[in-house]
């Protein structure tokens, strides 16, 4: 310790020969040393070659990004790594290579460093570049697209809608052009990876005789082991675990259904249009699988309903124990895409039923898979004017 000692003497030492001048003109010519060095070393990790030196990127995502029109195009413009996922501003930058040590962490200890790794990672690894594109409103995109510079007469009436509406808020490129550069994540069964990414996959084990909810619309089996689809059990929907085999769940559905045709169809109560659950003609008309309990006739049709309970079989992933992440995510969405054309309705605007003829008419226009449509609009009935009764 003693040459640390010695070191640190010499430092704090007032200096007897050295002139103020020399001394500031010594730490100019070291800041400016320094601040070059750091520069030469911060450009030389923002290069293409830089990033494609892990295999892992070089090999799947930089495969991705030459099958696309920002790699290869008729006026010749290549968009390199740093061009989108590094800011372009000096202190937004410094930030971002701050936060590239989470991929330091992953190079040392190789997350993704097979196809198989990545593929797992991958849902992870683009729903935390879609946030970032969303928090700054896809600056990195905007730094060549300019909503100014855009040709309106060359586009389909339909584009010119979405884009000068998207202009007027400044609105974010992600939210309706994912996907553009790398291939988006694989969820099998799932269709909303931004949805699956908030709210989880599911709890790892189901137990009987606890209620869950359905984070995507599921299909419904027969039995434990057929692969015979028996319908269909819509998002959001809350269910009661009977029996479990595997990895399959017989699961209850309470509801209401019109006394009309097989009665295929399990509404989430009487009279309101909220779709629970579609079995198939056959299950429809399977012994045991709908129980039937009182009946009330509809005023405003005249059509009689049926309290009743199907008790079916489903796979027991994406099952989740909290219904409120759901509509976070259902509010949260409808606030965001639903107002590119206009200013959305509160919720309780309308009522269960007319919700969605109106939210139909909304989708045309939003990039919105069918899962988070479905959502949505469940969530749009059950926070409508019938369970609101604050609204007019």
């Amino acid at each position: 310790m003693r040459w640390l000692l010695n070191i640190w003497r010499t430092l704090t030492k007032p200096a007897k020969y050295l002139t103020l001048g020399s001394i500031s003109i010594s730490a100019f010519l070291m800041g400016i040393i320094f601040w070059g060095g750091f520069n030469t070393a911060l450009e030389a990790t923002n290069t293409e070659e830089f990033c494609i030196s892990c295999h892992s990127m070089e090999s799947t995502p930089y495969k991705e990004l030459q099958q696309t029109v920002h790699f290869s195009n008729h006026s010749g413009v290549r968009a390199t790594c740093p061009d989108c996922h590094v800011p372009h501003d000096y202190g937004r930058k410094i930030a971002r290579k701050l936060e590239a040590s989470h991929d330091v962490y992953g190079w040392l200890f190789n997350t993704v460093n097979t196809p198989e790794k990545f593929e797992d990672k991958r849902l992870e690894m683009a729903s935390r570049e879609w946030k970032r594109f969303d928090r700054d409103k896809s600056a990195a995109c905007k730094n060549c697209h300019q909503y100014d510079s855009m040709k309106w007469d060359s586009m389909s009436k339909l584009a010119v809608k979405q884009m000068k509406r998207a202009a007027e808020l400044d609105q974010s490129c992600v939210d309706c052009h994912k996907g553009i550069a790398h291939k988006l994540p694989e969820m099998g069964t799932a269709r909303a990876p931004e949805l699956i990414a908030e709210v989880g996959r599911g709890v790892s084990g189901v137990q009987v005789g606890q209620t869950y909810f359905t984070a995507l619309t599921k299909p419904l089996f027969f039995n434990e082991k057929t692969d015979v689809e028996a319908g269909t059990l819509n998002i959001a929907t809350k269910v009661k675990v009977l029996e479990v085999k595997g990895n399959r769940a017989k699961i209850g559905i309470d509801g209401w259904r019109k006394k009309i045709g097989a009665g295929r169809v399990i509404y989430y109560d009487f009279g309101l249009n909220i779709l629970s659950a579609q079995l198939t003609k056959d299950a429809a008309l399977e012994e045991g699988v709908i129980k039937t309990f009182e009946e009330k006739e509809d005023p405003m049709t005249g059509l009689k309903w049926q309290r009743v309970e199907a008790d079916i079989w489903t796979d027991t992933d994406y099952l989740l124990t909290d219904l409120q992440p759901l509509w976070d995510y259902a509010r949260s969405t409808y606030s965001t895409a639903c107002s590119v054309c206009h200013t959305q309705p509160a919720e309780a605007h309308f009522d269960a039923n007319t919700w969605p003829g109106m939210f139909q008419g909304m989708i045309a226009f939003v990039n919105m898979d069918q899962d988070t449509q479905a959502l949505v609009q469940k969530y749009l009935q059950e926070h409508s004017s019938t369970f609101d009764k604050s609204a007019h």
